[in-house]
């Protein structure tokens, strides 16, 4: 997908979480492209520098740390990097996420759960705890929490992801809610289904079974999406032309959570 140069977040300075691979790799890349200085986080470190490789290519300025954004402290010095190495923050985009089990009520384990929502909600919880003050100073700011379909509706994702990302969303409101008065905004992407690292056992499973074709064919699209194509809808809800938009969990889907989309409703 090819996005024209518009320099909507030129100079400013943009803290990705998740960004080794998938749509926080792609949200880098397209951040570096339009002017941004980053400061890119993931517990994949040979992957994170590869994407430091890519976003230096495009010209940025840019800083990497292995992060754990479960773990407060980590996050807190990924947020004392970023000020560190560039002065302050413009934008903040949680995009760190984990998938959890696909199991039956019966099997469902506490510590599954707890670890989902500590990566997918606590991780979003501590990024904005550390990075407000300097978003408030400003009274200027962006937050993008990527969310998914899964946290709209159910059939998208298993049982403690599913609720991880609806939890996310919620808190995207009621974060916007804190932090409007400071012209700080808020919101969420919701990416329906994306070739990722995430998602690659349901693409690998249906290549393997000759059913590559069905692959997001229950999308009023009828197809599935690309990286590229949220990290463009991430640009924008971060860039000034977003400036009246907070609170808000926009679907990045194929259209998928337009209709009611039931077993059998499509070929």
């Amino acid at each position: 997908m090819s996005v024209q140069k518009t320099g909507r977040v030129e100079g400013k300075v943009a803290i990705i979480t998740g960004a080794a691979s998938g749509i926080g790799r792609a949200a880098a890349i397209l951040f570096a492209r339009e002017g941004a200085k980053l400061a890119l986080a993931d517990m994949q470190e040979g992957a994170l520098q590869e994407t430091l490789t890519l976003v230096k290519a495009e010209g940025a300025e840019a800083v990497i740390r292995k992060t754990n954004v479960a773990d407060e402290s980590d996050v807190q010095a990924l947020i004392d990097l970023a000020v560190k190495s560039f002065g302050r923050i413009d934008i903040v985009c949680n995009n760190a996420g984990i998938t959890g089990q696909y199991c039956g009520p019966e099997d469902w384990e506490g510590e599954d759960w707890q670890r989902v929502y500590a990566v997918n909600v606590l991780g979003a919880v501590y990024t904005i705890k550390h990075a407000a003050k300097y978003l408030i100073d400003s009274k200027k700011g962006a937050i993008v929490n990527t969310a998914s379909v899964a946290g709209i509706r159910s059939g998208a994702g298993g049982n403690a992801y599913s609720a991880s990302k609806a939890a996310l969303i919620n808190f995207t409101q009621t974060a916007a809610c804190d932090l409007g008065g400071f012209n700080v905004r808020v919101n969420a992407v919701c990416p329906g289904l994306i070739e990722t690292g995430m998602t690659k056992p349901v693409f690998d499973y249906a290549r393997e079974k000759g059913k590559a074709e069905k692959l997001g064919n229950r999308c009023e699209l009828r197809r599935y999406g690309r990286p590229e194509e949220v990290a463009a809808a991430i640009l924008f809800l971060a860039s000034d032309d977003a400036g009246y938009i907070t609170g808000q969990a926009l679907p990045v889907d194929g259209g998928n959570t337009a209709s009611l989309n039931l077993p059998g409703m499509k070929a």
